[in-house]
């Protein structure tokens, strides 16, 4: 399945497509998620556009993260979540970094495309 050029960001509709996979038992509670490259590749975008999806899943509570290990579906509805642990917050300090690294790589994109488009005068 490749994104589609519906005006919804690419993310998001990775993010429809993972969730609702998860809530029909596709991707059953403690099954990993398939690994950025495969998902990068099934959805013909760039490591962080999926980067972003697994991060708005993970903040939804839908997924886990296990550092070195990967990303799987939550045993535990996030509404029953047990209250915030020392991994829980070290996770949280691995999306942050995740996501400023994103927002890097994009503002690096950005800066390269205004320097093509707006090159200065000679």
């Amino acid at each position: 399945m490749m994104v589609e050029k519906t005006g919804q960001p690419a993310y998001l509709q990775i993010v429809d497509e993972l969730r609702g996979q998860i809530h029909s038992g596709a991707l059953a509670p403690g099954t990993a998620l398939p690994s950025i490259a495969q998902l990068c590749e099934r959805f013909d975008v760039s490591a962080s556009v999926v980067k972003a999806a697994i991060s708005v899943l993970r903040t939804e509570g839908v997924v886990i993260g296990q550092q070195g290990k990967g990303v799987f579906v939550r045993e535990t509805p996030a509404e029953t979540a047990k209250p915030q642990t020392p991994d829980a917050t070290a996770e949280i300090l691995d999306q942050l970094a995740q996501t400023r690294q994103s927002l890097k790589e994009l503002g690096d994109r950005l800066a390269a495309l205004e320097a093509a488009v707006f090159e200065a005068p000679k």
